[in-house]
């Protein structure tokens, strides 16, 4: 794909549109990164309605480097993490036709150690702003995991 194809994925909230906000320039700057990395290679093709498009193709270094990313064995517990890298997983996966169920394990055992090491932490006397946030991060998490099982039930149901 040519960078604008690439936009136009992250802009469609049927593909990455609802998960991403990414601009031209942002885009851009992260296709040449990854080129100079040498995880994608870009290769000019001529356009009838314009200068040339730069095409760009994963290398085996990226694809590795992907599978490894999909497959990460620990993932953050963070919500951002959550709502952003989880759903981005499960969206490549599922173009790619892998399966997501241990993706989405993985991500609920992550999420799963982080709410019972809250847990512990709000059973001991704590300042009350860190008993506070610690609440706070214990509800989104909670609310993580029964996400998290919509997820697997949903995409179990339309595999």
């Amino acid at each position: 794909m040519h960078g604008y194809q690439l936009l136009e994925v992250f802009h469609d909230r049927q593909q990455l549109g609802s998960v991403w906000k990414l601009s031209a320039s942002q885009l851009y700057s992260v296709l040449k990164r990854l080129e100079r990395s040498g995880a994608i290679s870009g290769r000019e093709q001529p356009s009838e309605i314009g200068p040339p498009r730069t095409a760009y193709t994963l290398t085996d270094v990226g694809r590795a480097q992907m599978l490894a990313w999909l497959h990460e064995p620990a993932p953050l517990p963070s919500i951002r993490r959550v709502r952003v890298e989880c759903l981005s997983r499960l969206y490549v996966a599922q173009r790619l036709g892998l399966p997501t169920a241990p993706i989405i394990a993985r991500q609920r055992a992550a999420c799963q150690r982080e709410y019972e090491r809250l847990q512990q932490m709000q059973d001991a006397p704590a300042d009350r702003m860190d008993a506070l946030t610690g609440r706070l991060v214990q509800e989104q998490l909670k609310a993580a995991l029964a996400w998290l099982d919509h997820c697997e039930a949903v995409l179990a149901f339309h595999r």
